[in-house]
């Protein structure tokens, strides 16, 4: 799993038939000091994640899972909201 922070919505008039009733986001991926790594990617939201909330995200053929179908179009997947990260040294 990976952190990123929502930053955007793609809105599609057309699109899969397996992504029908999720929502997709635009996510920036981040190290555990919250800082950006990366460029952003686009990940659908399986649990209805906000603008600016810190999630938990996966990618590749995993992605798929948390959907419910059993193929999709897609390479990474919100699975959940992070309220807090606490980093002991």
């Amino acid at each position: 799993m990976f952190i990123a922070k929502v930053i955007g919505t793609v809105w599609a008039t057309i699109k899969d038939k397996n992504l029908n009733g999720f929502k997709i986001q635009i996510i920036q991926p981040l190290n555990s000091k919250q800082e950006k790594i990366g460029n952003p990617i686009i990940a659908v939201d399986t649990i209805g994640a906000g603008p600016g909330e810190l999630v938990m995200y996966i990618t590749a053929r995993e992605a798929v899972i948390p959907m419910g179908v059993k193929e999709a179009p897609v390479d990474a997947s919100i699975v959940g909201i992070i309220e807090k990260i606490d980093l002991y040294k």
